[in-house]
């Protein structure tokens, strides 16, 4: 499970889909699929969690990685770059921003 701490030393992962109700359960099985077969199994890999809006045209994506070059290193792979074509294909676009966490409350 994530854990949202400022103490915990990780690289943040923030990405965003935006995806149409046509195709947001097809996109979703992509990620899903991606995250289950071979993101999960990368070196660094800590944890993830997916979430999708109401409306069905937006999916978040929230992971974890030991390293900023852990994540780096995952996406660079033929594996990735693979499955990352046809994520984008299903989407309007696509942005993943890496985050430092500076402060959490609760």
């Amino acid at each position: 499970m994530p854990t949202i701490n400022q103490s915990h030393s990780c690289q943040t992962i923030i990405a965003t889909f935006e995806t149409s109700p046509l195709t947001c359960q097809d996109l979703l099985e992509a990620l899903l699929s991606a995250y289950e077969k071979f993101i999960s199994k990368q070196p660094g890999f800590i944890s993830a969690a997916l979430h999708v809006n109401d409306a069905q045209t937006r999916i978040a994506n929230y992971s974890q990685w030991q390293r900023r070059e852990d994540y780096q290193a995952m996406l660079r792979t033929d594996e990735m770059r693979k499955r990352n074509r046809v994520i984008n294909e299903m989407c309007k676009s696509f942005e993943p921003v890496m985050y430092d966490i500076v402060a959490t409350f609760g």
